[in-house]
């Protein structure tokens, strides 16, 4: 059976959204396009982030869509027109959530391209029973309704921020998806475990905490972490502190003798680990209000 291949292109529809990928037989599109497709929810409006990308339709891990159009000029304006009346539906939505005394933070209202359906995005501590709320969504809009919770990390993505570093968050610039981060991140970068250093807005730990996490990684390779006893030399020594900056390790021997020791000599030399800290012990019961994952 002969090979398949198609052109391909990345669509996103929504900042909190996954990427789609979607065909074309226009003419070639490029990167920053917006277009018109079938999402999961109704027609609606993408923008191009890759493509083309020559693939192979086997290869492809979706039903393979194709793309609508290029927005025209009377395309933008029924979306200026939708994103106008969005603007209502939210406020509406916000009143019926005080109605009916949910614990729901109202994010976004929107459209469809077709307004076969009106999505608003939230977010919440818990799990929200919103079922009278959509019944009176339904009843004004008489359209389906779809409300969708997202995550405090996405929430956050939507609302915008600023880091720690005084630059736009993040997840706000250009992550689309968040990894699982640590206080075991924190520690191998040797960082202070406090809450208000460490913590976006989210009250996650930072996402970019995980940046440099392979390189860390790859310099203490075979270098024990603080408070370790190990046998080097012939000497049985506590590894007093570990700086990856200087590539220096200090050791305390038995008898009080102190060694700083070179990254590099100390992989070369005869010695071996007779006690390692364990991180998890060194970082238990520590900053327990940290949250870790979404």
């Amino acid at each position: 059976m002969p090979e398949i291949y198609g052109t391909v292109y990345g669509i996103e529809f929504h900042s909190v959204g996954k990427l789609y990928q979607y065909t074309s037989s226009e003419q070639l599109l490029k990167q920053g396009d917006y277009v018109l497709a079938m999402s999961e929810f109704g027609l609606d409006v993408g923008k191009v982030m890759y493509g083309p990308v020559e693939t192979r339709i086997d290869d492809t891990k979706e039903e393979l869509k194709p793309i609508v159009r290029v927005m025209t000029d009377e395309d933008w304006e029924t979306d200026a027109k939708n994103k106008e009346e969005a603007v209502t539906a939210m406020k509406i939505c916000q009143e019926l959530i005080k109605k009916h005394s949910l614990p729901m933070r109202l994010l976004e209202a929107r459209y469809m391209f077709d307004r076969s359906r009106i999505v608003f995005y939230f977010g919440a501590d818990s799990r929200v029973d919103f079922r009278e709320l959509v019944k009176d969504l339904a009843r004004t809009f008489r359209t389906r309704i779809e409300l969708r919770q997202v995550g405090i990390r996405d929430e956050v993505k939507m609302t915008g921020s600023l880091g720690l570093c005084g630059m736009t968050a993040c997840c706000v610039r250009f992550l689309r998806q968040f990894e699982s981060i640590t206080l075991k991140h924190a520690k191998k970068q040797q960082l202070l475990i406090n809450p208000a250093k460490i913590s976006g807005r989210c009250g996650r730990l930072l996402c970019c905490l995980s940046y440099e996490q392979e390189l860390y990684e790859n310099e203490l390779l075979d270098i024990p972490d603080e408070g370790s006893l190990v046998d080097y030399e012939g000497k049985t020594c506590k590894v007093l502190t570990v700086n990856i900056f200087m590539k220096v390790i200090t050791l305390v021997a038995d008898d009080g003798q102190m060694l700083k020791v070179q990254f590099g000599d100390f992989r070369k030399s005869q010695r071996s680990i007779i006690q390692d800290t364990n991180p998890d012990e060194l970082i238990k019961n520590r900053d327990e209000d940290i949250s870790i994952d979404d």
